[in-house]
């Protein structure tokens, strides 16, 4: 039994009790995040009606969760924690760094002989603090956490932005960067700012070519990549009840991509059929008992109006296929409209690769309906005519598909069939073309599609969509195909109409087993960690330098970033991945994506000290070498997407000493401060305007650094002339104490 059976039983006999005492304090009736999160308040005699938005409050999670390219840099921290075990339920799941190129067959072994080191660290850390072990091809993080981890009513933190995914089993799962992790790991209380609640009604039920992918295609566009900031997606309705869990999980992973906090659906038949359907019947027991606190108060659903601080309605019955792109997740188009879109836009209109897997739409249902959509062509004599990918989930998904013949349908039609691994979604994607760099177009079932965040070209245009619709347009090898009216034309000469998808929510033989590759927690104190002092791949974290206690004076103007900057912007994954457990070394990619303001270039920056240009990290390191810091500019949305702490902690080592920003994504903010760094916003926006390629800046009033109080920034330009204005910060009085203190972990440790 891989779950913990015990911790859930004791979360749930626990669980109406303390909602009683919530619903006393707060004298409301509660949605179902405000029963979540109060039943997982790190010391319950604190609880008080906390607003949301506003007041940070501390939890206890009840489980983590790490994937192998996040967990590096979060065990090596953990070492410096004190801790011979962890405190709480934790596993590390290799998904992240098997490169897709021919086949599972042969990148797996090949993925194991390059990782060796990588991995050999990760089972040795596991094995002596006690984490369970996915081996690589086990499967994808968050697929895995559905089918064994996942529960009603609990709360976990991922490593990894997607971690909202178990939201389809009626969990709070919230995607977290390595150091907060180690918070939960180490028994501390784990911070977050209470969330707003955004309330999501479902009504009707899906049909034809419409699946569960399209309800948060169609929310992207309605929220933007940062409408669902700060605020927690809570779904219900009856349309939520005929959502399959699994369908509710693509919807609650793909949120990250709005910057919710996390998504949730209330517990119902569909997920007590999963548990059982995964051999999780005791966990379904437990949940009646506590079944009416499983879901909102029956006065929030009748008056959503009341509790939600804003209220979204989506028809199902009405709702079309979506597909949303190119180069980011919020443009979404209906399927109906796409061609004309394609057309207007210029979009390469051949469709080159279909894409089919990722965390995101990997479940049986998703495999099966993909396949009857293929399945037609092979019946009807109708030619594949773009490449076709296949990632299952995880192993369980793999051999159940292989047994029930839907694996054979995707290689008859010459799909490659991968490792059950992240691949081509997050970059790991060997890509043969016969250009590295030229306008292409391809479709995915993943969750992101920022410009080259896929093969690495930043000319590919990526779309989005359900697994069924990418089928279909791989099938055509057309973006404008529309598999609702068009028609194909076999190798007979005759038009072939596709039939609408149809798959089963679960496999009726049940899920097959196949190799799973767990490793059980063992608590193994005898367990060595080896980091060779030369290598490449692994590093002993430095110690990062406590403040100094003075004001930030006179620091050159790294770079002023322009336009959208991810995390991939930041700290690219990809071939970059290998280096995830290496500071000094992945420095090197630190923000070499970035659009630079000045120039329109990337990774160009000028070196106010010679005059030339130079790269990003180099001209970050060369002040380094000098005692000098530097500071960093951007817009709207910063540190948008992944959870990596690397993009946090890559400028911390350069000594970039604030990142001044219009906006910060939720994560990213965060891992900023665990680090010891400044993440500063203009009150006024237009102030960015005012930063000039060779300005030296000031930030001031850090020797008074309090909540609320705003800080002083001044601006030195080239002429002599200066400028100043206030920025704001939400550090709270703990995380003033991190700044001070250098790093969160170093208030750990003492």
């Amino acid at each position: 039994m891989k779950f913990d059976f015990d911790m859930i039983l004791s979360v749930h006999r626990s669980y109406k009790n303390k909602i009683d005492s919530a619903r006393e304090i707060l004298k409301k009736p509660l949605c179902l995040t405000e029963k979540i999160l109060y039943t997982h308040l790190f010391d319950p005699n604190q609880s008080q009606t906390y607003k949301r938005a506003e007041d940070y409050v501390n939890f206890a999670p009840d489980r983590v969760a790490m994937q192998d390219a996040t967990a590096q840099m979060a065990l090596l921290q953990f070492m410096n924690a004190g801790r011979s075990s962890t405190a709480a339920p934790s596993t590390v799941h290799c998904d992240h760094l098997i490169q897709a190129y021919r086949s599972a067959i042969i990148d797996l072994p090949e993925a194991e002989r390059v990782n060796k080191e990588v991995y050999d660290f990760l089972q040795a850390a596991s094995s002596k603090f006690g984490l369970g072990f996915w081996k690589p091809g086990s499967g994808i993080i968050h697929q895995v956490v559905l089918e064994n981890y996942a529960f009603p009513g609990g709360m976990m933190v991922g490593t990894d932005s997607h971690t909202p995914n178990a939201g389809g089993l009626g969990m709070i799962a919230i995607g977290v960067g390595g150091a907060d992790a180690v918070d939960v790991m180490a028994g501390m209380p784990w911070e977050l700012k209470m969330p707003k609640i955004i309330g999501v009604k479902l009504t009707g039920e899906l049909s034809g070519w419409a699946s569960a992918k399209d309800v948060i295609l169609k929310l992207a566009g309605i929220l933007t990549v940062k409408g669902g900031t700060n605020a927690v997606i809570e779904y219900f309705g009856e349309g939520a009840s005929k959502l399959s869990a699994t369908g509710k999980g693509t919807i609650c992973n793909m949120g990250a991509e709005v910057g919710a906090t996390t998504s949730i659906f209330p517990y119902d038949a569909q997920m007590e059929t999963y548990l059982r359907a995964t051999e999780r019947g005791e966990i379904a027991d437990s949940c009646k008992t506590i079944f009416a606190d499983l879901q909102a108060d029956p006065e929030v659903i009748k008056n959503p109006e009341k509790y939600y601080d804003r209220l979204i309605e989506i028809d199902l019955s009405s709702l079309e296929p979506y597909i949303n792109g190119p180069f980011t997740p919020d443009a979404a188009h209906t399927l109906s409209s796409f061609a004309q879109i394609v057309k207007k836009e210029g979009y390469p209109q051949a469709m080159e690769v279909g894409l089919i897997g990722s965390c995101t739409n990997s479940s049986y249902e998703d495999m099966s309906r993909a396949a009857s959509v293929v399945r037609q062509a092979l019946e009807k004599d109708v030619p594949i005519k773009a490449q076709l990918i296949i990632n299952p989930g995880s192993e369980q998904i793999r051999a159940t598909t292989q047994r029930d013949g839907i694996l054979q349908i995707f290689e008859e039609a010459g799909a490659s069939i991968m490792a059950n691994a992240c691949g081509p979604c997050i970059g790991q994607w060997k890509r043969d073309t016969d250009k590295t760099k030229r306008p292409n177009s391809i479709i995915t079932s993943f969750n992101r599609n920022f410009a080259k965040r896929n093969d690495g070209n930043p000319l590919t245009h990526a779309f989005v969509a359900s697994p069924e619709i990418v089928a279909a347009l791989t099938i055509a090898g057309d973006l404008c195909f529309n598999p609702m009216r068009d028609y194909l034309t076999n190798t007979k000469g005759e038009k072939i109409k596709l039939q609408e998808p149809a798959g089963t929510n679960l496999p009726p033989l049940g899920f097959a087993k196949g190799n799973d590759g767990f490793i059980a927690p063992s608590m193994d104190e005898k367990a060595t960690i080896n980091i060779a002092a030369d290598s490449q791949r692994l590093q002993i974290l430095p110690d990062f330098a406590a403040w100094d206690g003075k004001d930030i004076m006179s620091q050159s103007l790294l770079i002023k970033a322009k336009g959208k900057c991810t995390t991939d912007h930041i700290s690219m994954a990809g071939p970059w991945l290998r280096f995830r457990g290496h500071l000094d070394n992945i420095s090197n990619n630190m923000l070499i994506g970035a659009i630079n303001a000045f120039n329109d270039k990337t990774n160009t920056v000028l070196n106010a000290q010679t005059g030339n240009y130079m790269e990003v990290p180099q001209y970050a390191r060369a002040l380094k070498a000098q005692g000098i810091g530097s500071i960093v500019i951007a817009e709207e949305n910063y540190g948008e997407g992944s959870s990596r702490e690397h993009a946090a902690m890559e400028p911390r080592f350069l000594n970039v000493r604030a990142i001044i920003v219009k906006s910060f994504a939720r994560i990213h903010e965060t891992n900023l401060k665990k680090q010891g760094m400044l993440a500063l916003t203009f009150i006024a926006k237009e102030d960015y305007s005012k930063i000039q390629e060779q300005d030296k800046i000031s930030i001031t009033g850090l020797t008074d650094f309090k909540p609320n109080k705003n800080l002083r920034v001044i601006i030195e330009h080239i002429d002599g002339s200066s400028e100043s204005f206030d920025v704001a910060h939400t550090y709270n009085e703990m995380q003033i104490k991190w700044f001070k203190a250098g790093s969160a972990l170093k208030i750990i440790d003492n």
